[in-house]
């Protein structure tokens, strides 16, 4: 909330009562989801009831000691955020007040109540450059001038939607404050490098396209079975312990969007701490420079009040469209969507709402779809295109995926990662089950791989999809009378699918090779264990015994592939290894 919209507060209303996070007040002049401060210490709030005269206000912060017959003041305003310059390399509460200025105003690591800061520095100079000249004809969403906001991205100074646009009739280069006017306009408007939006309308565009190129995240699993489009939606469901925290450490390290925004939801505090500490000291894999120059976070951990964790999705994806309007790609990350609904659900059973499945308020499954469907590759309405895509870590109680959160999002969402935890056990990473998970961006995104990758990508992944689902099944049979039961070709079938398990499906995210696999070197792989299907059944049909062939000394070494830096000059000897070896044997 800006400074001028405090100064203009008025005392309204009284509380009546007090339900931990829930205050009613009475004699509020307000609407629908204005921002009020509560109680003598001004505790920030949210209006989401208006029932006659009595107001109830869901408060972000910790209510204790608040009680009956302290004053409500109306800011008449609904919840925004500060949009600018310093977005990047900062880290905010849900309610986006930065976490370093408020320690400055506290010496403490532990937030105090009452106590405000404003989303952006408003009093630190940015060097702004002009895009347009006097005279232009400028319309809303259109490019004005950058700002170079850190040393990997170039903030770009937008018109603001709501405004008219006009003519520029005054704008000049310099170092200006976020609240000083860079460009009038001949009706009188004037631009600033700040704007204000609230959080939960979605900032406008002119089309929402189908999206037709991937976000190419690193992780051969993903890459190379179930994709994610840039403006694509995703859910990593699993239990604890099973990785979606480090799986969307990843995505956020080396997904290529331009901008990143993380929004740790309700997790546990030393999850966050991880991020906070280590992301300042990464560095950007495609740049050099630090990953925090293209990174936004948003920490609301377990211990904080719950009304905040509510809001911290709605001020993510908000921050994450404006960045779409200057034409980047922005990928975010929230974990997790779980404890978002938790926050809804503690906040509707304190208004008494009537529950729906497992105690959640009826209306979850339009909230996690207001929240998915913010995603999406865009055409902007300055002619650019944009995309965000979301990607929602989901934690099901005790691992259940058909509990109510993991159901409503994979009806919203086109990509499901399952993480398993028997996979997690035989440690087995990222323990994302192949025959659970899938894509629904497969058909548009292959054009993309065919052009640029390999003409052949989608019936070499088939393929490997194929033996994997083959070995499925014979595990079964493997389990009720053991492997040598089965016929040679089936034993054969299953050395192979140990491969693709182990080599491909299987990354070290601690190595420094293997942690980021690019798509070329994802399709290099699979075909060179294509390459030892194709050759070991030649050998097969030509009467090798089956642990003859399984024996051979080149075949172990395509589990090092991943650890490769020269990956393509290993991967061709090793297939002249494999083809010459078996073909010693017969």
């Amino acid at each position: 909330m800006s400074q001028a919209t405090q100064e203009t507060v008025r005392e309204d209303g009284l509380i009546q009562s007090v339900s931990g996070p829930v205050v009613t007040a009475v004699d509020l002049d307000a609407r629908m989801n204005d921002v009020v401060y509560v109680g003598d210490e001004g505790l920030m709030g949210e209006v989401i009831e208006i029932e006659g005269d009595l107001t109830t206000i869901q408060v972000y912060e910790e209510t204790s000691g608040v009680g009956p017959g302290e004053p409500v003041e109306n800011t008449g305003e609904p919840l925004t955020v500060d949009l600018g310059p310093g977005l990047l390399d900062t880290i905010y509460d849900g309610v986006q007040r930065p976490l370093d200025v408020l320690e400055e105003k506290m010496n403490s690591a532990f937030l105090d109540r009452g106590v405000d800061a404003p989303g952006i520095e408003m009093d630190e100079q940015w060097e702004f450059l002009p895009e347009v000249s006097e005279g232009d004809e400028v319309a809303p969403g259109d490019v004005v001038g950058t700002v170079e906001e850190t040393v990997t991205i170039d903030h770009k100074v937008l018109v603001p939607p709501n405004f008219e646009g006009g003519e520029v009739t005054a704008i000049e280069s310099g170092s200006f404050t976020v609240q000083e006017t860079v460009v009038e306009l001949d009706n009188g408007e004037e631009i600033t490098m700040h704007q204000e939006w609230p959080v939960r309308q979605a900032r406008p565009s002119a089309e929402k396209k189908t999206p037709r190129i991937p976000l190419v995240s690193g992780q051969r699993i993903l890459d190379g079975l179930f994709p994610i489009a840039k403006g694509g939606t995703a859910a990593i469901p699993g239990p604890f312990g099973s990785g979606k925290t480090v799986t969307q450490h990843q995505l956020a390290k080396y997904a290529d969007a331009d901008i990143i925004v993380y929004v740790g939801c309700g997790e546990r505090g030393n999850e966050m701490t991880e991020v906070i500490e280590d992301f300042p000291e990464l560095e950007d894999p495609t740049t050099g420079n630090p990953l925090m120059a293209r990174t936004s976070l948003i920490a609301n951990t377990s211990n904080m009040p719950v009304a905040a964790r509510e809001s911290c999705i709605y001020t993510g994806i908000t921050i994450a469209e404006y960045y779409r309007d200057m034409g980047y790609d922005v990928a975010l990350m929230a974990d997790s969507t779980s404890r978002w609904a938790e926050a809804m659900r503690e906040i509707s059973s304190r208004l008494e709402e009537m529950p729906g499945e497992e105690g959640y308020p009826a209306y979850l499954a339009a909230r996690l779809s207001q929240f998915y469907e913010r995603a999406g590759y865009f055409e902007n309405i300055n002619g650019t295109e944009g995309s965000v895509s979301a990607i929602g870590a989901v934690s099901p109680p005790g691992g259940d995926f058909s509990e109510p959160v993991t159901q409503n999002t994979l009806r919203i969402v086109k990509t499901f990662w399952a993480l398993d935890a028997d996979l997690a056990e035989r440690r087995h990473f990222p323990a994302i089950n192949w025959s659970e998970s899938y894509s629904l961006y497969k058909n548009q995104l292959d054009p993309w791989f065919v052009e640029n990758v390999a003409s052949d990508w989608p019936e070499e992944r088939q393929w490997g999809v194929d033996v994997l689902d083959e070995e499925s099944e014979l595990q079964e049979i493997v389990q009720l009378v053991g492997k040598d039961a089965l016929p040679e070709d089936q034993q054969l079938t299953l050395d192979v699918a140990r491969y693709l398990r182990e080599a491909y499906l299987q990354q070290n995210a601690f190595h420094p090779t293997d942690t980021y696999c690019p798509p070329e070197k994802t399709y290099l792989l699979l075909t060179a264990i294509h390459h030892y299907h194709d050759e070991a059944f030649k050998a097969l049909e030509a009467g090798v015994p089956v642990e003859e062939i399984t024996a051979i000394d080149a075949a172990p070494r395509i589990n090092r592939v991943g650890v490769q830096e020269n990956y393509e000059e290993y991967i061709a000897d090793l297939k002249e290894d494999i083809a010459a070896e078996l073909r010693e044997l017969y």
